[in-house]
């Protein structure tokens, strides 16, 4: 066979499903033998979607998505995509064609050191020189790729060698491998500054977002009554309508929980990861941090734990659950008036009136409607900010945002996987503006799926965010504005529907008709940020700072 059908036969032996990706030249026999595979090629109509549909893949499967490029400008395209998954901790396969690199005639045209271009952004990039080494190359990716901490992993298939003859083909079969256990004298000191502390608490982050620590940490928590926030990419690991649950970390500092953390003595930090930054500052003396995770921390100013528990995260949680035992000098007093102050103001604006509609009121009426196993996959803006914080997460995964490379663009990609993975799902977009345009093209690639997807998109015709970063610093308004299409004529261009609602009352009837009617719909809705530092940056911090 070809090196190129070898590679797919490779693919398959890993059990990819799927490739997402705009092809070229350089890979038509790669393409060629696909067309012979069982693996279905999503043609997407830009690089950096395909990537971003690859990561969101692996990030709700655990198996690497798989993206593919041309040369060039194509592989470039996929640099954003390979942040994102590596930041995100994604496992996420990119595969990119190249000019042949045994001879050629075409001098310097669109060649780019793709390979070292990748180098800093993946945990594995190879340029493929020998067919009869491509299944061991191919093994080697996706076990990178997959393993603890997961990212982003690349493969150069050149031209000449896509088309080499091979006589002998040897599979590699996927390995079973175990994370190791946690040393028995790193839990023991664990277990005894938990249990000698007073005001224990629990912060939960990314890495426990998988399937079996999150019913570990249920039991943890409901076996010793342990008040746990949420890092915003771990919402959601235990439900978030869980009456110890004390908020998510949305914004840096002033908020309740932080009232939290600065009263707690020992935190137990379950799979944080210093690419989300630490709601809080580590102070020597004030209180033991314990950090629990797959691999060692990265020590930072901002982070340098006193106790290292190392090794299979949902094990180490298991074993500490079955070594603790509530203690009677716990003291969770301050930890209960600052829940209950929190739970107050986390409904204040849920049912405004107001248009353009108020953040929160769109929050509420967005939990309203989705169910529990619902899906949102969130573009970067400010309304980030507000469905973190704001909108309680009850099953791991129905959340998906990022708060590691926080790129724009990725939203509706996101989606668009997330609706592959979860067929029988509700699956909502959540873009503004800024961020929708950035990738809306792949409005057609839903439409052309045939997806049941519906995309809400927050308008306020500028780059919100930024525009509160540019308030708060004390800058005039400046540069961050623009004008937009008519996003329901652009909608249904594409083949979608559009909704333009214009009373705060209409987005619930709204989002239900979009669901309901199923297709592609995009929901074009005025959100009103006035509120933006009155709440987040006043408000929110006098309310927390007055609990006693």
């Amino acid at each position: 066979m070809k090196a190129a059908a070898l590679f797919v036969k490779a693919l398959e032996a890993e059990g990819v499903r799927r490739i997402f990706g705009v092809p070229g030249e350089e890979n038509l026999d790669l393409v060629e033998a696909l067309r012979e595979s069982p693996i279905q090629l999503i043609v997407t109509r830009h690089e950096q979607a395909a990537g971003f549909m690859a990561a969101t893949w692996g990030r709700l499967t655990g198996e690497a998505g798989v993206a593919l490029a041309t040369l060039g400008p194509g592989a470039t395209n996929l640099v954003t995509a390979a942040a994102y998954a590596q930041l995100g901790a994604m496992p996420m396969m990119m595969i990119t064609g190249q000019k042949p690199i045994r001879t050629h005639k075409q001098g310097l045209f669109q060649l780019v050191d793709v390979v070292d271009m990748m180098q800093p952004l993946t945990k594995y990039t190879r340029q493929l020189v020998s067919a009869p080494t491509i299944p061991a190359r191919v093994r080697e990716a996706f076990r990178l790729a997959e393993e603890e901490r997961p990212g982003a992993v690349h493969l150069e298939l050149p031209e000449d060698i896509a088309r080499d003859d091979v006589d002998e083909v040897i599979m590699l079969p996927t390995e079973y491998a175990r994370r190791p256990s946690p040393d028995d004298a790193a839990l023991l000191q664990a277990g005894e500054a938990i249990t000698s502390a007073r005001h224990p608490i629990l912060m939960i982050g990314a890495a426990a977002n998988r399937q079996r620590t999150a019913v570990a940490l249920r039991d943890f928590i409901d076996k010793l009554g342990l008040p746990f926030f949420t890092t915003q990419m771990g919402k959601g690991v235990v439900d978030e309508d869980h009456p110890l649950w004390l908020g998510n970390a949305a914004l840096s500092d002033g908020d309740f929980v932080h009232r939290a953390i600065d009263a707690a003595d020992v935190i137990i930090n379950v799979g944080h990861d210093v690419v989300e930054k630490p709601p809080f500052f580590m102070h020597k003396g004030r209180r033991t941090v314990i950090h629990i995770n797959f691999s060692s921390a990265e020590v930072d100013t901002v982070y340098f734990p006193q106790i290292e528990v190392v090794g299979d995260i949902a094990h180490t949680v298991e074993r500490l659950t079955d070594a603790l035992t509530p203690q009677a000098h716990w003291d969770f007093r301050f930890f209960d008036k600052v829940r209950a102050a929190f739970e107050q103001q986390l409904i204040d604006h849920s049912d405004d009136p107001r248009f353009p509609m108020h953040p929160v009121r769109v929050v509420a009426d967005t939990r309203r409607y989705m169910p529990d196993d619902g899906v949102l996959c969130l573009d970067n803006g400010m309304y980030k900010i507000w469905y973190a914080r704001y909108y309680r997460a009850r099953q791991p995964n129905t959340v998906l945002l990022d708060n590691a490379l926080a790129t724009m663009g990725a939203g509706l990609p996101s989606a668009m996987a997330a609706k592959m993975v979860f067929p029988d799902r509700k699956v909502l977009a959540i873009c503004g503006d800024g961020g929708f345009m950035m990738n809306a093209q792949e409005l057609e690639t839903a439409v052309r799926l045939k997806q049941d997807l519906v995309i809400l998109l927050l308008r306020d015709d500028a780059y919100g965010m930024i525009r509160w970063k540019q308030a708060e610093m004390g800058y005039p308004d400046f540069g961050m504005q623009f004008s937009n299409p008519d996003f329901v004529a652009f909608a249904q261009a594409h083949g979608a529907q559009g909704h333009r609602p214009e009373r705060a009352e209409d987005f619930l009837p709204t989002l239900r008709k979009a669901f309901d009617e199923g297709g592609v719909h995009l929901i074009d809705l005025l959100i009103d940020y006035s509120d933006n530092h009155r709440i987040l940056s006043e408000e929110i911090r006098q309310l927390s700072a007055a609990i006693r």
